[in-house]
């Protein structure tokens, strides 16, 4: 079951990308019409001089609230992989540890609300994005440089993983 999204529940698959997430007041910026919060978060890349930045935008269709069979995972092994939404309502961050293959005792599900962004750590496991409510758009950050270590899915190739139930997840905030 999706549970709620906190910095410390996540630390182990990545970081939480919000302003002030370690309480922090923030830095008066651009003529104090704003608050800096630095260092919020790293997009590691362990193929330096190989792999570059890479930018993109994913367009997410709501899926159902219904019990789902987990068809996939992927990982990134030498690149974190930010996403920042645009438009967000709330979406299911689905993440596993593990070496060559998810190891499915870790596995966790996040409920994500809001403008709050999230990273995968190079090598996490995860499941492509989980958007509730509405279609939205994320700036996906990535090192890529083409070779298949930019991104390693497996599928459970009948194997007994869980399901994801999604009807538990309540309605949107008002």
């Amino acid at each position: 079951m999706p549970r709620r999204l906190t910095p410390e529940a996540y630390a182990p698959y990545g970081r939480v990308l919000m302003a002030s997430p370690r309480g922090e007041p923030g830095e008066i910026a651009n003529l104090g019409t704003a608050l800096r919060f630095d260092d919020v978060c790293d997009v590691e890349n362990t193929r330096a001089g190989t792999a570059s930045l890479k930018v993109k935008v994913f367009r997410s269709r709501p899926v159902p609230r219904e019990r789902r069979p987990l068809a996939l995972l992927e990982k990134h092994p030498c690149s974190t992989q930010l996403f920042v939404p645009m438009n967000a309502s709330r979406y299911i961050a689905l993440v596993a540890l593990g070496g060559d293959r998810p190891d499915l005792t870790t596995l966790a599900a996040f409920v994500v609300e809001g403008p709050r962004g999230i990273s995968y750590a190079p090598g996490v496991w995860h499941h492509p994005m989980l958007t509730l409510d509405v279609e939205t758009d994320f700036v996906v950050f990535v090192h890529e440089d083409g070779t298949p270590e930019d991104c390693v899915v497996v599928d459970r190739q009948g194997a007994d993983w869980p399901e994801l139930d999604l009807a538990s997840v309540g309605a949107p905030p008002r």
